[in-house]
């Protein structure tokens, strides 16, 4: 059974250039500097027709290996920080299929113990 972290937002007012070359900037910022090949990492959907307020939308599946699920983890929620930065005014799901993630203004969207770098190495990452 696989794990899914799903992020979206909402907005009445469709994204501005501005706001669509902010997302686009973050998300090959992301994709020239994730470290793991092999693993899924942000992944944005193309646009839903039935939710025109939708303005962003995407989800990534985190990895089988244990070792990995935080680092990988940290690294989409930190881009998926920089995208709700970047898109003001929109109302945000996060959720870790159906945890929600909670959202903090200094770290952005994190768990609780989650940057602990020592539980990081207990768990066998880097």
């Amino acid at each position: 059974m696989s794990v899914s972290l799903y992020y979206s937002a909402n907005r009445p007012t469709p994204r501005t250039r501005a706001e669509t070359a902010a997302v686009e900037r973050i998300v090959a910022a992301h994709a020239s500097s994730f470290p793991y090949e092999d693993q899924e990492s942000l992944y944005l959907y193309d646009g839903d027709d039935s939710r025109p307020d939708r303005i962003l939308a995407g989800s990534t599946k985190m990895p089988f290996d244990p070792a990995l699920v935080l680092p990988v983890l940290d690294l989409v929620l930190g881009s998926v920080t920089a995208l709700r930065r970047a898109l003001p005014g929109a109302e945000w799901h996060v959720h870790l299929d159906d945890l929600d993630v909670p959202w903090g203004e200094a770290d952005g969207y994190a768990f609780p113990g989650m940057r602990d770098t020592d539980l990081t190495a207990e768990l066998g990452g880097s």
